[in-house]
């Protein structure tokens, strides 16, 4: 073939080296703007699992490259004047001018013809070749000149960051973070030779203004930066290479490649510096886009196609580790105040690449260090010999009540109760969840009345006699486990009157329904009965319905209770702005919004006892645009604890049926969960295919949430949770 490559960074030279291995008679040139030497940043990482990808692809620039390395095992974060150094990381890393120039070196060996300081406007004179690589970078000319066919996304991070060097050589990578009165500035520093270490500073944009920072020349910037983080350089210098100021972009693409011409590296896709996966991620989708032409030598197309099919969900992949790490450090102002150990622990594990089971194998002493942190305030006897639980085991004060461990179960619902009443199969469900060792038990949807059941068989609180029901339940599981028992008090509202679930969701009755009502006459989905628009009358019934009902739970005996406040059911149908369409002064901004669902809180508060903790599920976002977005949960919680909730279940969607961007993945409600609990200054319950043990450890352990609902299926069938 005859190929012509647009960029000479690393995925370029390195394609370009593959290709000419595979095949010695492909003509192979590559078109570079800049001097072969001009490069712009200092060291790139590598992982160890990427060096065995390339050794197994170049085994002459796999030796090349790993003996100009510097190796390491540590990661070290400094905070609040304090070290804490975590092992077993394994990173290497090289200049990228060094890189560059063996690449350089390795390709003209093989004949690959490099045309530097090349300036091209256009690709008519180069799509004569068979094959047309766009390498150029995040701002490539080749995207741009077919954007129609790639059609780009360019997501621009909030925050700013700054590339430098220094001649002081880190042993480890390092985390510095500095409260300053601007807010937050952090550096991300590594070696990358025997004398030169990669410094990054990075702060988000409000703070980057506030420090004035956007009108400093790159020497005055180096003297901010040198005196800010004076302390850790140890007298050293920071060093410039066009160390602007800039914002990082995240590029995707809809298709990587149109016709003869395909997208590779930057030019395709980029993930957030902060995991260290840039130059890796183009040299393997190099690899990759070799590998397709191996399968399919004599079909342009096909290889292309195999690559993008290839290469494109584990970009996915870790774009999403890269937000998440990104969003971390953004967010890095809500963390400041945790303990070092903590706060150490919930950087290492911000992207989800590694969680608690994982970083006990890379380091043990760091894990017991965190174990014994979490359980310090306790004193039993398991303690005094040094023995600390990991953090899922650890108990946990909700208002005045004790959760014996951070583990909660919520068995499905099953629709079998009978006039209200759970059936002997539900309260069979409950007790096997109670005896499985978890902390807490949290009951289905149990509705305030009649009219607010979700389908004919769901269970109600509406009477004493349903309270006796549940109370005869409530004290059998108290008398065969240490569980605490959590009622969900609800009411279906636009959701009410469909089929049980055994038959589907949210399938309307039809004429075997009953009266629907809800904040607007929206209907929930489609062929759904218009609801009612309640009138004042109305809300003063279901607020005396919900007071009654919290009574009943308070004599069954349940030690918690949860007010849903979420998934589009009634109260929630006040909250969102999609449901929520009123113009009395229970609708429009946020605090009409929240009028009448705190009406019902305080009357629920009222009628609880003060003695047992009451919890509320929000919603922290209707993954919908215009929508009710996190920022209004944080103000929801904020309130609500105010008014005395103790406790937050964080849930997000189901406001509506139509259109929603459903972000389902392991543990997907975490990361809100997060945002709520640190940025409210709440405790948080969370779920989301919360599957394993390791996952309740990590979000516990680093401060995420509080409790983790695991799914059923995790413990069904296996040991108890001990």
């Amino acid at each position: 073939m005859r190929v012509s490559i647009v960029g000479a960074g690393p995925a370029g030279l390195y394609f370009s080296i593959l290709m000419k291995r595979l095949d010695p008679s492909h003509e192979i040139t590559i078109y570079e703007r800049n001097p072969p030497d001009a490069t712009f940043g200092w060291g790139v990482v590598f992982s160890e699992g990427t060096l065995g990808e390339l050794r197994d692809a170049d085994y002459e620039s796999y030796i090349a490259i790993t003996d100009s390395f510097a190796r390491w095992d540590a990661i070290d974060i400094h905070h609040r004047g304090r070290l804490i150094r975590a092992r077993g990381q394994a990173f290497s890393a090289i200049s990228r001018k060094g890189l560059l120039a063996l690449l350089q070196r390795r390709a003209r060996e093989l004949e690959v013809e490099l045309r530097f300081e090349f300036e091209l406007s256009d690709l008519d004179g180069y799509l004569d070749a068979d094959l047309v690589v766009g390498a150029d970078g995040v701002n490539s000319l080749v995207r741009s000149l077919r954007a129609g066919v790639f059609k780009p996304h360019l997501d621009t991070y909030p925050s700013k960051y700054a590339w430098f060097g220094t001649d002081l050589v880190f042993d480890a990578f390092t985390f510095i973070f500095k409260e300053t009165e601007h807010g937050v500035i952090q550096a991300h520093a590594y070696p990358f030779d025997a004398e030169l270490s990669t410094f990054i500073v990075e702060c988000n944009d409000d703070v980057w203004e506030r420090a004035g920072l956007g009108s400093l020349s790159e020497t005055e910037s180096i003297a901010f930066c040198e005196q800010l983080f004076a302390d850790e350089l140890d007298g050293h210098r920071l060093l410039s290479n066009r160390s602007i100021w800039m914002s990082f972009v995240q590029v995707a693409n809809q298709t990587w490649h149109d016709g003869n011409v395909v997208l590779l590296g930057d030019a395709a896709h980029t993930a957030h510096f902060s995991i260290g996966s840039g130059t890796k991620l183009a040299m393997e989708s190099a690899v990759a886009l070799t590998n397709a032409f191996v399968r399919h030598p004599d079909d342009l197309d096909q290889a292309l196609i195999d690559y993008e099919l290839e290469r494109a969900p584990v970009i996915e992949r870790f774009q999403q580790a890269a937000r998440d790490s990104a969003t971390y450090f953004e967010n890095a102002k809500h963390y400041v105040d945790f303990d070092p150990v903590q706060f150490s622990f919930n950087l290492l594990t911000r992207s989800g690449r590694i969680g608690y089971a994982n970083l006990s194998l890379r380091d043990p002493s760091f894990v017991r260090a965190l174990d014994s942190w979490f359980t310090s305030g306790r004193r039993d006897a398991d303690t005094l010999r040094g023995i600390a639980p990991p953090p899922m085991f650890a108990p946990l004060a909700v208002g005045e009540r004790m959760l014996p461990n951070r583990a909660v179960l919520s068995p499905p619902v099953n629709d079998g109760a009978d006039h209200g009443i759970p059936s002997a199969g539900r309260t069979e469900e409950l007790f096997e969840a109670s005896s499985s060792g978890v902390g807490l038990v949290l009951t289905e949807p149990v509705a305030v009345t009649a009219e607010g059941r979700i389908t004919p068989e769901c269970p109600t609180l509406e009477s004493e006699r349903h309270a006796q029901a549940w109370r005869r339940i409530i004290d059998h599981l108290h008398s065969q486990s240490d569980a605490l028992i959590a009622v969900q008090l609800s009411h279906a509202g636009r959701r009410a009157s469909t089929h049980p679930h055994r038959l589907g969701v949210d399938l309307p009755l039809g004429d075997d329904g009953w009266p629907l009502v809800a904040a607007s006459p929206l209907p929930y989905s489609p062929g759904a009965p218009i609801p009612k628009q309640m009138d004042r009358s109305d809300m003063d019934r279901v607020r005396a319905q919900f007071a009654t009902a919290t009574g009943h739970a308070a004599a069954a005996g349940f030690d918690l209770l949860e007010l849903n406040l979420a998934q589009g059911y009634l109260l929630a149908s006040f909250l969102s702005p999609l449901t929520n369409r009123r113009d009395d002064g229970f609708g429009g901004s946020l605090e009409e919004r929240l009028e009448y669902p705190l009406e019902v809180f305080d009357a629920v508060r009222a009628a609880w006892p003060a003695d047992r903790p009451l919890a509320v599920r929000i919603s922290a976002s209707d993954w919908k645009r215009n929508g009710s977005r996190v920022d209004e949960a944080v103000a929801l919680a904020s309130e609500l604890a105010e008014r005395g909730s103790a406790l937050f279940h964080v849930v997000a969607g189901q406001t509506v049926v139509d259109g929603t961007q459903v972000e389902y993945r392991r543990s997907f409600l975490t990361a809100l969960a997060d945002r709520v609990r640190s940025q409210a200054g709440v405790p948080t319950m969370v779920g989301g295919y919360i599957t394993t043990i390791d996952e309740v450890n990590t979000a516990v352990g680093a401060g995420r949430a509080d409790l983790c609902i695991l799914e059923s299926q995790a413990v069904e069938g296996g040991p108890a949770i001990r």
